[in-house]
């Protein structure tokens, strides 16, 4: 398997997850915009979903041991999990029939939210990747 077959696999596997928790979980987590505890609530599936790409990111960067893996994974999961995802909010009905309109909203107000920090978080670890590399080759 080439790299970015495997890099495409992850990106797959990432977007897999988040769509079955909201699949399974979603009328449970996302509230309605009107609803007073909306920015916490975003907010703390936000912090969950960074937590997780962290360390999905770290667990990437395991197995691809090219200089630019976490940069490539950002990209290409972020590419991937878009064009997938115009699928399933075009289709929201089916594949979350159990969300309101409003949780749709959340939905994809969280969604927003957690591509900017698929791209923000690996770009991050392979930055501060190379700099803790730039400081063992200084020393």
């Amino acid at each position: 398997m080439n790299k970015l077959s495997f890099t495409v696999l992850w990106a797959l596997l990432v977007w897999a997850g988040a769509t079955l928790f909201f699949f399974l979980f979603g009328h449970w987590v996302l509230v309605e915009p009107a609803a007073d505890h909306y920015w916490l609530t975003l907010l703390l599936l936000e912090i969950g979903t960074a937590v997780f790409l962290y360390a999905v990111t770290l667990l990437y960067i395991r197995f691809d041991r090219q200089s630019n893996a976490a940069v490539k994974f950002a990209v290409c999961g972020t590419t991937v999990g878009l064009f997938l995802d115009t699928f399933s909010i075009s289709y929201h009905s089916s594949v979350f029939a159990s969300l309101s309109e409003g949780q749709v909203i959340a939905f994809t107000a969280w969604m927003s939210c957690a591509y900017a920090l698929y791209l923000a978080i690996p770009l991050l670890v392979h930055y501060s990747k190379g700099i803790k590399n730039e400081r063992k080759s200084f020393l």
